[in-house]
């Protein structure tokens, strides 16, 4: 029978030890609510913790990476297709600017960061400018592919999705996440194709990869490897 054991971490906040009757070794992960362990059945949570101090320090460097940051003035994102900063402004409310070059979110002087409120808004305005660009700008991406590429799908929809970068219905109809503004664009080109040839065949068994390997120059797999790979600057 499965079991679910939660310890407190100084490092990782919290570790989650399940068991899996399938599991053979010990399995870690580090997620934003702590580290995650997937053990044998009858793991002792001795041994389990022995493996977490042996291999610490390189967990730490992961977790960091996967771990949102707090936002403050020095918070930035410089990706390819979406640009915003924070910055202080006059007025006592927070505002938005938006240029050709990037948005700027424009913070009370005497803004308090370290306030929850204060990170939640924050956080909720840079979600609200990724989903506008993506609105802006995948739709037509994905209509220019399925165009050059003979594809047709029957109507497309922008979410605030982190677990999934795309996804296509048996109806033909296409989601995609704003975070797609975050990846360079031969990644975000990978994940449109990839939805488009969903179209043709809804499963990924070897004909699915045949297609997609067709419109990626036999790089489909190895596309998906570093996307897999890659890790977002805002989650």
């Amino acid at each position: 029978m499965a079991t679910k054991r939660i310890i407190p971490d100084a490092d990782f906040g919290q570790i989650i030890i399940r068991t899996r009757s399938t599991a053979r070794n010990i399995s870690l992960r580090t997620k934003p609510d702590g580290l995650h362990i997937i053990a044998p059945p009858y793991s002792l949570t001795s041994k389990i913790l022995a493996v977490v101090e042996e291999f610490r320090p390189r967990l730490l460097e992961s977790w960091q990476k996967v771990t949102p940051q707090p936002f403050d003035l020095n918070f930035r994102i410089d990706a390819p297709c979406f640009r915003l900063h924070l910055e202080s402004g006059k007025l006592s409310r927070f505002m938005v600017r938006t240029t050709e070059e990037r948005i700027t979110i424009l913070c009370p002087p005497k803004v308090d960061f370290t306030q929850k409120s204060v990170q939640e808004l924050l956080r909720n305005a840079i979600v609200r400018a990724l989903k506008k660009a993506a609105q802006a700008y995948l739709p037509p991406l994905l209509s220019e592919l399925a165009e050059h590429y003979g594809f047709k799908y029957k109507k497309v929809k922008i979410t605030g999705s982190k677990s999934r970068w795309g996804s296509c219905s048996a109806a033909g109809s296409i989601n995609l996440s704003c975070y797609l503004m975050l990846l360079p664009p031969h990644l975000m080109d990978y994940v449109l194709l990839h939805e488009l040839t969903h179209t043709r065949e809804m499963n990924h068994g070897p004909k699915f990869w045949e297609i997609l390997d067709e419109l990626t120059e036999g790089r489909a797999k190895t596309l998906r490897a570093e996307l897999r790979q890659f890790r977002t600057s805002f989650q």
